[in-house]
């Protein structure tokens, strides 16, 4: 029998401790006896311990590898170990050194030395081996959120309780969850909430502030207590995110605040900095993740409330707390510029780190561009640690998705385009954890559904420069593995790597979004194809999500006047996307005949690249569809009775891609419970309502009425008749009716929305256009120095419910009150008021033009205030006062967009 005598330092570490344990379990588990070193080793006594010697420590800490190093004993051919990095070395006197740069480097190396001696069968000899990562941060998020709002409760305002997130006190979930991690050598794992504290402590001077019940804040603290000590051991931060100024329901109540606040209060502040005090307490080894947008105008007030708040609560709990390293600390820059915040809290804090979207809200290019490449490499230049975030995976949903290669480019994307050293990884199906949508009983988990998600990027995320031929040998190693032979394995490979290029490729081009309004795979209207102005097209998703190219209309105006086209075009793209699904199904029709291990998770994997497949035939037809239809706009210049053989064909494409999709709701049918993880009214591509249409046979009868009336319209145009959109184009447009108001604003007044009628209190700024719509509506006015320097807040109270309509000018100007976003707010669309009903709706005098949008406002008093930035209060209508959304300037809603035809 072999005996290996194992020597560390005193005390060490819980991740020292937990490596020390690995490397003695596969010691014993090929046949070892191990022992302990008793008292402390040096250079010149460890050979007295007789036979083979293991010694395991952090450099920076340990006696023994001091001396061997400055001996010339211990030395590294690679650069010697510093932060989570290590070095195996097989020293004279038969010694085998793990040197570790810090306690997570040391872990690191009894991890890669226990994975070395179960492949060998021995302690292998002859070790010189050095590595680290080249992300410092990586790592998966985990929502404590849900779906659907509770009311009175708002968007992200759930308490921790076991009926809400019976997940999060599943120990068993969280050890496997923990055990993946460390698997994949993840540092950090973040759990997103809307305000966590009120279930996590308690204060004195706030005991309403608590959400939740005496027996649940027992049971949350202890599991939180668990988690983050299992976590510990294993080398991972645990990093708690929430948003700013949300404050718990029953506080709000007490002190008759709204949940969400824009601006701090002294009440606000002092409940803030007491309650991450008492976190910071009770759990010193929590990190905390910042979002300074959305609720918060983090543009005013965000150094305010990030150095006089959120810090100066972190620093009064971390005053007596015995902590080896200071957690991190997370600005997210969303909704806000964070660089001032940045530069005013590094002399308070200098554990800081930044983080931004790598491909806003879906997963489109591993060559990220444009003002989003800038923000990034801005954000990377400060004196942080900079992460990348793979967020909400709108396009990717709910297939299977880890093409190792794309992965790869990703995260060298990562590093060299975007200047980050941080990986921020959301699952798949992230408002839906721990289950994936797959239609199965049990339900499965993500965690076993999804582990090559993780796998790839984590293992890119330690390093991204791999060899690319060494890496495809790796990966059919894997699949082999897992489905039994070589050559299965290949041709899974082949099939993910095939398949992962589809929707990236489909959404950069035709998409509205790279945000979660849209879930790709359910389809697009031929609307949104050919008139996507009108469902509020989110311009970064092809000037800095995809690479140089052209959109639909573009490509077509070019090729009807021979210019020459630049970058991806759409026919290109569809050609691609075709040949990539077909590839992918080949693949998998290939290793079918070789898989000789976990067939039902094959069978899935199989169905999935099916469905990819149909999901692109879809997307083939509507897309050449759409380019028929837009060349006859273009040809026949509103002379729609002229070149009908160009609808003819476009309709036997629409017919194609029918058959396609209902091909897609059969087959989905079968395997998926739903597409889309944000079931919620945020989701509006392609139909409104991510609840009620969340699969793609919800959405069928949508595509087979948009076929109907095309058929319809094509057969009145064939017969010489005029479609009946045509025959009301220049049907009269009536003004609103009003609704009374009471404006209590001394600052403020009302005026005659109309020609000539002054827009502001100050400086003559007059209207020279207005929409009939709003023509005699009573407007209010104030100052628009005022507004744009400071915000103004409205004293406005209404008798009845009733709609406000609010101007914005269409400038990004920081000087402008800029509308609501989706993509960078939750929020946006809560009071209605997302989309514009009246784009350029008001002209004024040597001003931008000024879009008008709708907000829905209850009866009552209200202190209406939007934030900094000049815009306009148009009038007071109804609420069952309708105006149908148009384009004042006839650009993307009159009958020349074609709408008509599918309408």
């Amino acid at each position: 029998m072999k005996t290996i005598t194992i020597g560390y330092e005193h005390q060490p570490a819980p991740r020292v401790e937990y490596g020390i344990q690995l490397v003695t379990e596969a010691l014993q588990q090929c046949g070892y006896t191990v022992t302990t070193a008793q008292g402390a080793w040096a250079w010149d006594t460890y050979r007295a311990t007789a036979g083979i010697k293991l010694f395991i420590g952090n450099r920076n800490e340990s006696g023994l590898l001091q001396q061997l190093e400055q001996r010339d004993v211990l030395l590294y051919h690679t650069t010697a170990p510093e932060k989570q990095g290590f070095y195996l070395a097989s020293c004279p006197g038969e010694l085998t050194a793990v040197s570790g740069g810090d306690d997570s480097g040391v872990l690191y190396g009894c991890q890669e030395l226990a994975r070395r001696i179960k492949v060998a069968g021995t302690l292998p000899q002859d070790l010189a081996f050095g590595d680290a990562p080249h992300f410092s941060l990586r790592g998966p998020a985990i929502g404590l959120q849900k779906m659907k709002v509770e009311p009175p409760r708002q968007t992200y305002e759930y308490p921790i309780t076991p009926s809400r997130f019976p997940w999060f006190y599943d120990r068993g979930l969280w050890t496997d969850f923990l055990d993946m991690m460390f698997e994949e050598r993840c540092n950090i794992v973040y759990l997103w909430s809307g305000h966590p504290f009120s279930s996590l402590v308690k204060l004195a001077d706030y005991p309403e502030a608590l959400e939740v019940t005496d027996e649940e804040f027992a049971l949350n603290v202890d599991t939180f207590r668990w988690l983050t000590q299992e976590a510990d051991r294993r080398g991972i931060w645990v990093v708690l995110k929430f948003y700013n100024i949300h404050i718990p329901l029953p506080f709000a109540e007490k002190h008759g605040l709204k949940l969400h606040q824009p601006k701090p209060l002294p009440l606000t502040s002092d409940y803030y900095k007491k309650s991450i005090a008492a976190f910071v307490r009770t759990f010193p080894n929590v990190g905390l993740m910042i979002c300074l947008g959305e609720a918060l105008q983090g543009q005013i007030y965000g150094v305010e409330w990030f150095n006089e708040t959120i810090l100066a609560g972190l620093l009064d709990g971390l005053k007596d707390a015995d902590v080896k390293e200071k957690p991190p600390i997370i600005l997210r820059s969303h909704a806000i510029e964070p660089q001032k915040v940045i530069e005013a809290a590094l002399p308070l804090y200098p554990n800081l780190y930044t983080e931004a979207k790598y491909n806003g809200e879906s997963l489109t290019t591993y060559t990220p561009r444009g003002k989003w490449q800038e923000t990034h490499n801005k954000l990377g230049s400060l004196q942080t640690v900079h992460i990348v975030n793979v967020h909400i995976l709108a396009n990717l949903e709910p297939f299977r998705f880890g093409a190792p290669s794309f992965i790869q480019k990703c995260m060298q994307a990562a590093k060299y385009r975007l200047k980050s050293s941080g990986l921020h990884l959301y699952p798949l199906f992230f408002w839906d954890w721990p289950y994936a949508p797959d239609k199965a009983e049990p339900r499965l988990r993500q965690l076993d559904r999804d582990w090559l998600w993780f796998a790839t990027w984590f293992r890119y995320a330690w390093n991204p420069d791999r060899d690319p031929a060494a890496e495809r040998h790796y990966w059919t190693g894997v699949f082999a593995r897992i489905y039994g032979s070589p050559e299965a394995g290949e041709a899974i490979l082949d099939a993910y790597e095939a398949s992962g290029q589809c929707a990236p490729k489909l959404l950069r081009r035709f998409g509205i979004t790279e945000g979660n309004r849209q879930t790709m795979s359910l389809g697009m209207t031929m609307s949104q194809l050919t008139n996507p102005e009108r469902h509020m097209p989110w311009p970064d998703l092809w000037e800095s999500q995809a690479p140089e190219g052209e959109r639909l209309e573009q490509y077509i105006v070019k090729k009807l006047k021979g210019d020459p086209h630049v970058g991806e075009t759409p026919p290109e793209i569809i050609a691609d996307a075709e040949r990539h699904a077909e590839e992918a199904v080949a693949a998998i029709e290939r290793a079918s005949r070789l898989v000789t291990r976990n067939q039902e998770e094959f069978d899935r994997l199989a169905a999935d690249m099916l469905a990819i497949r149909l999901m692109v035939r879809v997307f083939v037809h509507k897309v050449r569809t759409a380019m028929l239809v837009l060349t006859y706009k273009h040809a026949t210049e509103g002379q729609y009775f002229t070149r009908l053989e160009l609808l003819e064909e476009a309709a036997q494409e629409l017919e194609q891609g029918m058959v396609s999709y209902r091909e897609l709701a059969a087959l989905t049918a079968k395997t998926y419970l739903f597409a889309n993880s944000m079931q919620t009214p945020q989701r509006k591509v392609p139909i409104r309502n991510g609840f009620e249409y969340r699969h793609w046979n919800d959405c069928l009868p949508i595509y087979e009425e948009e076929l109907k009336q095309f058929k319809l319209h094509l057969g009145e145009l064939q017969a010489g008749v005029q479609p009946e959109a045509l025959k009301n184009a220049k049907k009269p447009i009536l003004p609103c009716r009003e609704e009374d108001f009471i404006l209590h604003s001394p600052h403020a007044e009302t005026f005659r929305v109309e020609k000539e009628a002054n827009v502001f209190t100050d400086g003559d700024i007059h209207i020279v256009g207005v929409a009939e719509e709003l023509n005699g509506l009573t407007g209010i006015r104030f100052s628009q120095m005022e507004a744009a320097m400071n915000g103004v807040v409205i004293d406005l109270e209404l008798t009845k419910p009733a709609q406000v309509l609010i101007g914005y000018f269409n400038n990004k100007d920081e000087q402008w009150l800029q509308a609501p976003s989706l993509e960078e707010n939750t929020h946006a669309d809560d009071m209605g008021g997302y989309a514009p009903v009246l784009q350029k709706g008001l002209r004024l005098y040597a001003y931008p033009s000024v879009n008008v949008h709708m907000f829905r406002f209850e009866a009552g008093r209200h202190a209406v205030d939007f934030g900094r930035g000049a815009y306009l209060i148009l009038g007071v209508v109804p609420l069952d006062q309708e105006i149908r959304p148009r384009n004042v300037e006839h650009k993307n809603d009159g009958i020349e967009t074609l709408d008509w035809l599918y309408e």
